[in-house]
C-alpha cells in the first residue's frame, strides 16, 4: 500500500510540475515527450534509489550502467535542466521520506507562481522582474516593425528584443516580444501612429 502511494505521489507530482510551466507560459513543457518525462522521470529514480538501497557493489555497477545514459536533445534553458534535477531528486526523497518530496513539490509549485505574480506585480508598476527571451522556450507574441528611422518608444521599451539598422536604405528592423495578445495590441495600437513605419508584421501565439 506504501508502495502504491508513493507512486501516486511521483506521477502526480510530476503532473502538477509539468500543468504549472505550462500554464505559465514555458512552451517546451506542452510536448508529448515532456508529458511522459515529467510522470516517468520520477518513478526511474525512485526504483533505482530503493534497488541500490543497502547494496554497495549494486550501486557502484548501476552508476557505471546510468554514466553512459545521455539526453540526446539540446536543453533549451536553464530552467529545463534545473527541472529534470528536480524531478530526479523528487524521485529519490520519496524513497527515502515521502514527506520530502511532497514539501520539494509544492515548494517548486509556489516558486513558479511567486515569479509569475512578481512579473505582473512589476509591470502594473511599469518595471520588469525579468526579461523575456525566444530562447527559453517560453509562448510568446512577436511583433516585427520596419521604419525608416529609429523610434525611440521601441529603443526604449523592455520588450524589444532585436534590432537590425541597414544604412544603405536607410532601414531599421525591429523584433519585440510579449507575453499576452492584448499587451501586443495596445502596443501596436501606440506605434501605428508613427509616420516613419513602412511595414508591421505580427505572430500571436
Amino acid at each position: 500500500m506504501d508502495e502504491i502511494k508513493a507512486l501516486l505521489i511521483l506521477v502526480l507530482g510530476g503532473l502538477s510540475l509539468r500543468f504549472a510551466l505550462t500554464l505559465n507560459g514555458q512552451a517546451w513543457a506542452k510536448s508529448h515527450a515532456q508529458t511522459v518525462s515529467f510522470m516517468i522521470l520520477p518513478l526511474i529514480t525512485y526504483v533505482i534509489t530503493k534497488t541500490i538501497t543497502g547494496n554497495i557493489a549494486l550501486s557502484l555497477g548501476m552508476i557505471g550502467a546510468l554514466s553512459i545514459v545521455r539526453f540526446r536533445h539540446p536543453v533549451k534553458s536553464a530552467l529545463e535542466l534545473i527541472m529534470y534535477f528536480d524531478l530526479i531528486t523528487i524521485g529519490i526523497a520519496t524513497s527515502v521520506r515521502t514527506k520530502w518530496a511532497i514539501q520539494l513539490i509544492i515548494g517548486t509549485i509556489i516558486i513558479i507562481y511567486a515569479v509569475k505574480f512578481a512579473q505582473k506585480f512589476a509591470k502594473s508598476k511599469g518595471k520588469s522582474f525579468y526579461n523575456i527571451s525566444f530562447n527559453e522556450g517560453i509562448s510568446l507574441n512577436s511583433i516585427e516593425i520596419v521604419s525608416s528611422k529609429k523610434i525611440a518608444l521601441i529603443e526604449e521599451s523592455d520588450n524589444l528584443i532585436t534590432s537590425h539598422e541597414n544604412k544603405s536604405l536607410p532601414e531599421i528592423s525591429y523584433r519585440m516580444a510579449f507575453e499576452t495578445k492584448k499587451q501586443l495590441e495596445e502596443f501596436k495600437s501606440k506605434i501605428e501612429q508613427e509616420n516613419s513605419i513602412k511595414k508591421i508584421d505580427v505572430n500571436f501565439n
